[in-house]
């Protein structure tokens, strides 16, 4: 950053114009490709008024869908007793949404931003390379996810059927897939939106994904649900869709096409490492259910509380990636200027954001008819939890996206996942800790 505006001063000084004039000229040209500075009224911490607007909407919209996610998470409780594991399962799934389109957008963010983005639907195009690696690799994971679901619920004596691996891959894969063709639907038509309106990608993918990912993911587990007892049917199901994900995961892994081999060989470890972080969130959840079921309110704010930290972690992340990968600010040990500043940008929206899900907890708590521990209690547990949260999810976005780029890989394969995964089983450690600490419960 301290180059383009050492850059504009020189090109101001061989125009003969008033300096400063000249430096938001050239401020705005810079603006406009990389998407971390201002055409306009900026605030102190370094970026447009508008960028925040865009963020801030995008995070509340975010929370508002994640009530509904939450108020259905306590209205299926009897299913949640019929399928065990099924609570195991559900965080990591609404996670791999999250972090397989987020990734997705961003990546495509990054080509948006370099110029070099096209809409091709053709077979060796980087946009369908880029679009079936996300399917591929939903397919995949959503398997591997349902056998380590199966696997603690068997080692930790929740349940003592075998036959509960099978039936946690049938709503893994079938629930997983019909979310995910949603949410690819979603991302690509933000994506085109962003390329035709000049809006910033960075600032809408990760809220945009994680609000789509809580409000489709749990019906759609629910919806795969129903189909486990019928007898005959859902074994014969389950064995093909089991077919199904090793095969097309087999074959992406061993692909010609560079971008599809790369983008599954790159993303399968981080996603397999984040789909067990929030397996252990689901683990969390399933001991503490008590707290929960106390007050049901707990159970709106907790789905609103892990996405709106995990958006957050992913919009600066986002924005690091594209920032590294553009050579506008530095993958340092110690974070820059321009680094911190990004930083601040999230931390400051972390505040009216843990606000509106304190009272939109309550308000759907209200009209849905649940137990509520009031409106104050769920501001204090709210704000506090979201203090210890955003420390950790500052330094991992930065750190995770430093490394990332240093090594050689694609920062957006990397950043996002990690940090919404992480503060999967992160958040909802915290979350139980301020509740108990409080004595809410």
């Amino acid at each position: 950053m301290d180059g383009a505006r050492r850059g504009s001063r020189r090109t101001g000084g061989r125009r003969g114009a008033r300096p400063s004039n000249r430096r938001r000229s050239d401020g705005g040209r810079l603006a406009r490709l990389s998407g971390l500075q201002a055409l306009r009224p900026r605030l102190h911490l370094g970026l447009p008024a508008s960028d925040l607007r865009q963020s801030l909407v995008a995070l509340l919209l975010n929370s508002t869908t994640s009530f509904v996610a939450g108020a259905t998470l306590a209205s299926i409780t009897g299913t949640l007793n019929a399928l065990p594991g099924l609570l195991v399962l559900a965080p990591a799934a609404i996670g791999l949404r999250g972090n397989v389109f987020s990734a997705l957008g961003n990546r495509l963010s990054t080509t948006v931003h370099l110029g070099t983005f096209s809409f091709s639907l053709r077979r060796d195009s980087a946009f369908a390379q880029n679009a079936a690696a996300a399917m591929v690799l939903t397919l995949g994971v959503s398997l591997a996810m349902a056998i380590g679901a199966g696997v603690l619920v068997l080692g930790l004596d929740i349940s003592d059927s075998p036959s509960v691996i099978w039936k946690l891959a049938l709503v893994s894969i079938l629930g997983g897939t019909l979310a995910s063709l949603v949410v690819l639907a979603v991302t690509i038509g933000l994506t085109l939106a962003a390329v035709r309106y000049g809006w910033d990608l960075d600032n809408l993918v990760a809220p945009t994904v994680s609000t789509m990912g809580d409000v489709l993911t749990i019906p759609a587990l629910w919806a795969a649900a129903q189909l486990v007892d019928i007898r005959f049917v859902s074994p014969a199901v389950s064995a093909v869709l089991i077919a199904a994900a090793v095969v097309l995961f087999t074959a992406a892994w061993r692909s010609r096409l560079d971008t599809l081999r790369r983008t599954v060989r790159e993303s399968t470890p981080v996603l397999l490492l984040a789909a067990t972080l929030s397996s252990l969130a689901g683990v969390a959840l399933e001991k503490r259910l008590e707290i929960f079921n106390t007050f049901q309110a707990l159970f709106v704010l907790q789905p609103a509380f892990v996405s709106s930290a995990g958006a957050l972690g992913g919009i600066l992340a986002s924005r690091l990636a594209t920032a590294f990968q553009l050579g506008t600010l530095d993958p340092d040990a110690v974070p820059g200027r321009g680094s911190r500043q990004l930083a601040s940008v999230v931390l400051v929206l972390a505040v009216p954001v843990a606000l509106y899900n304190a009272v939109g907890s309550q308000v759907t708590a209200a009209l849905v008819g649940t137990s509520s521990p009031g409106v104050l209690s769920l501001i204090g547990v709210s704000l506090l939890a979201s203090i210890l949260v955003m420390a950790f999810v500052v330094s991992v976005a930065y750190y995770t996206t430093v490394v990332a780029t240093r090594v050689g890989l694609d920062p957006d394969n990397y950043g996002t996942p990690v940090v919404t995964s992480s503060v999967d089983f992160v958040g909802a450690l915290a979350l139980i800790l301020v509740v108990l600490s409080l004595g809410v419960v």
